[in-house]
């Protein structure tokens, strides 16, 4: 039955002609019943069955054209009532009240429903004995009146339905705009893990592949150590990212692939190692029991250590030193990470720390500073250098960025 519904529901013309042709055949009996007995006034049988077919007729464009459905209802209906031909005319009359309320509006319901009353009237003024005018009348407009009634409570059914609809679609677009948002911020965090690989990468190979160059000739051990550091560096960096990318592509079953953990304050000794090993002096001091610092903080930490050194490497050179100091607080992890600048001293351009506002290295520190609800501050040292200083409030081993 319900799949019925449904049906007819998407095919609405079907129902209509239906009720149609149920209607007519109602009539049509009820002619062909009583015969030459009819009290209405004589005429052939076909122009009977014809006004029969005509009053009903128009239900088939009633939801497509329902002004023009009812008001044809209304002239062909009267001519039905005049023959005294059976229920098509009420039966039709009723249906345009519904219709108009449903799917016009009250004002139109209202005009065709005082026309239809005043015709009505004036028929069962005409052609019923006056000892039963007001019997015929109440009928006529009880039947209008419930109809208009019905009408009301599926209008404001479908209207309430219309709603839930468009509420439904809203909500669609925002899941699918929360859905855009939650992409382009991985991708954010993605582009930053490739930022923070690629840099640190290339960056230890530069500077690795420019002592090789020179130390070749005169001292072939510094070179080769020099390439087995660019050998390590670069399978590290193709490791890492071959596990990005694959987490783009979504290539692979995820239960399948190898799981590995993010680098945190336990990986610094090895970062510090590795820096050593391109060349720049590195001291590293961490300070305080970090067992109860989320991983996501840990991450956050490692990565800002990671590109702090890199810009050195870069920028000063490998003659620079720095000094990495990590300091586990009551609610928070401190980063200190200030180089020397090769012992040349750089202009100070403001009294205190300035604010990370430029370059996606400094960017990329600030946002997983913040992210945490932490402060990030870049700035040159008054002796020469430069110094990264964060702070990441963290809540415990269980957090989640």
């Amino acid at each position: 039955m319900r799949r019925l519904s449904l049906w007819l529901h998407a095919h609405p013309m079907v129902g209509d002609s239906a009720m149609a042709v149920l209607i007519a055949a109602f009539d049509l009996l009820l002619l062909g019943v009583e015969g030459e007995q009819r009290a209405g006034p004589s005429a052939p049988a076909a122009v009977l069955a014809v006004i029969t077919l005509a009053a009903v007729a128009p239900l088939v464009i009633r939801r497509k054209h329902p002004i023009w459905f009812a008001y044809l209802v209304l002239i062909i209906g009267t001519v039905h009532a005049a023959f005294e031909l059976g229920m098509a005319a009420i039966a039709t009359a009723c249906i345009a009240v519904y219709t108009l309320i449903v799917y016009v509006n009250r004002r139109q319901t209202a005009t065709y429903f005082g026309v239809q009353v005043v015709v009505s009237t004036v028929q069962i003024l005409i052609q019923v004995e006056r000892a039963e005018w007001l019997i015929a009348l109440g009928f006529t407009c009880g039947a209008l009146g419930f109809c208009w009634v019905l009408g009301e409570f599926v209008g404001a059914r479908r209207a309430y339905q219309a709603e839930l609809e468009a509420r439904l679609h809203l909500l669609e677009t925002e899941r699918d705009h929360a859905s855009q948002i939650a992409v382009a911020e991985e991708r954010s965090r993605i582009a930053r893990e490739l930022h923070d690989v690629v840099a640190h990468a290339v960056s230890v190979i530069v500077v690795q592949a420019d002592g090789a160059m020179y130390a070749i000739e005169r001292d072939p051990a510094t070179a080769r150590d020099a390439l087995r550091t660019i050998a390590e560096t670069g399978r590290g960096a193709l490791d890492e990212l071959r596990g990005l990318l694959d987490v783009l592509r979504g290539s692979g079953d995820v239960a399948e692939q190898p799981l590995a953990p993010q680098p945190g304050i336990a990986a610094l000794p090895d970062l510090a190692e590795r820096m050593r090993a391109a060349g720049m002096p590195v001291r590293l001091h961490l300070d305080g029991d970090f067992a109860d610092v989320s991983t996501g903080v840990e991450l956050g930490v490692f990565r800002i250590v990671q590109e702090a050194l890199t810009n050195t490497l870069k920028h000063a050179g490998r003659t620079a030193s720095a000094t990495v100091t990590v300091r586990h607080r009551a609610d928070s992890v401190e980063v200190d990470v200030v180089d020397d600048g090769a012992g040349k001293a750089r202009p100070v351009l403001a009294p205190a720390l300035t604010d990370v506002s430029g370059g996606n290295g400094l960017i990329g520190m600030r946002e997983r500073a913040s992210v945490f609800g932490g402060k990030l501050s870049v700035g040159p040292e008054p002796g020469g250098g430069w110094r990264v200083h964060a702070v990441i409030p963290h809540q415990g081993r269980h957090a989640v960025p």
